[in-house]
């Protein structure tokens, strides 16, 4: 007995009826095109004005053809997708125009010269000078805050994750957490009072003091995650063989977690390269070379941007060594971002057999 085989003819009608792969792209071109008649009509002369009308349009025009086309269900996709684009152009879109105006105007006087020179007896209105002593000031004063608020940082997180079981362990944790949230003008008031009690005058590890207080945080609560991601087969296995503990972590712990931990670091110190307010009030800025953070005040580069432009006076030169500065700060802080992932890949764990 013969059994026939059907072969479904013509196309499955299974799939409901889909929209091109460029209507996204036609119906954003149509929202910007109708924000901008819609901005001149009613005379909206900002642009940020038609690019927030423009997104608005895009979600609901999404919505209401996918609807019609595709359904209620498949319109719902879309528009959560359409509300995502958007909330990455509206975040991308500032950032970049942010870049784009540093490096514009920065540019005019970032040279080698401006690197390599002090302000020194150049005023502030006047054209010349340079940011060395300001990058100086920057390298020394977050260096010895590295050298302070690292090696604390890791201790405290390696007793609450590999000892800490009491309340003291939860004391820690209650006043990192807390730390975490404290403004930098705080820290800054802190040291700023021990300074008066014992009479001392502005010198920059006073900064450092203060850029230590908000690295320690930050160090601790990302070395406690990168130390909680450590298999504890790895640290039983360590202890079976009768190894002791501290050895254990000295061995076994730190090195599987040492590039998350690295990656921690650079990006603490990323965090506290740009806070003006402690340095304000404890370096308070020095016009000349000072490599002796232990004595007299010194410079750094949120300082010298801060101080360009409040003592511009509206003069050009000030605003343009701003400006440099503020790129030079960007591409450092860049540059350390660039090493604590480069740091991260190299150190991550082999995935592969």
């Amino acid at each position: 007995m013969s059994t026939a085989t059907v072969t479904p003819k013509g196309p499955s009608t299974l799939r409901g009826a889909r929209l091109p792969k460029w209507s996204p792209y036609a119906i954003a071109a149509g929202s910007i095109a109708v924000a901008i008649g819609i901005g001149v009509v009613g005379g909206l002369h900002s642009r940020v004005q038609w690019g927030l009308i423009a997104a608005i349009l895009y979600v609901v025009a999404s919505y209401a053809i996918a609807t019609m086309v595709e359904g209620k269900r498949q319109a719902k996709d879309r528009m959560v997708t359409s509300l995502v684009w958007v909330a990455f152009l509206l975040a991308v879109i500032p950032l970049a125009s942010l870049v784009w105006s540093t490096v514009a105007r920065g540019v005019k006087v970032l040279d080698l010269y401006f690197l390599t020179h002090s302000m020194g007896v150049v005023a502030d209105t006047e054209p010349g000078g340079g940011i060395y002593h300001a990058i100086l000031g920057t390298l020394e004063q977050v260096g010895l805050a590295t050298v302070i608020a690292a090696p604390i940082g890791v201790l405290t997180a390696i007793y609450l994750v590999e000892y800490g079981r009491g309340n003291l362990s939860k004391a820690i944790t209650f006043f990192v957490d807390v730390m975490t949230g404290i403004p930098s003008i705080v820290a800054g008031l802190f040291i700023l009072s021990l300074m008066l009690i014992f009479e001392m005058q502005p010198f920059g590890f006073a900064g450092s003091l203060a850029l230590a207080i908000l690295m320690m945080p930050v160090v601790v609560r990302s070395t406690e995650e990168m130390l909680k991601l450590v298999p504890n087969e790895l640290r039983e296995a360590s202890l079976a063989l009768g190894v002791p503990k501290w050895r254990t972590i000295l061995k076994v712990v730190l090195p599987t977690s040492l590039g998350g931990i690295t990656t921690g670091i650079m990006l603490s110190i990323a965090r506290i390269t740009g806070e003006t307010a402690p340095v304000l009030l404890l370096v308070w800025g020095n016009p000349l070379i000072n490599a002796n953070p232990f004595e007299g005040a010194q410079a750094s580069l949120p300082l010298y941007i801060y101080q360009q432009y409040a003592n511009s006076a509206g003069s050009g030169a000030a605003y343009d060594r701003a400006w440099a500065a503020s790129l030079t700060l960007i591409a450092f802080v860049m540059l350390l971002n660039l090493v604590a992932r480069g740091i991260a890949r190299w150190k991550a764990p082999s995935t592969g057999r």
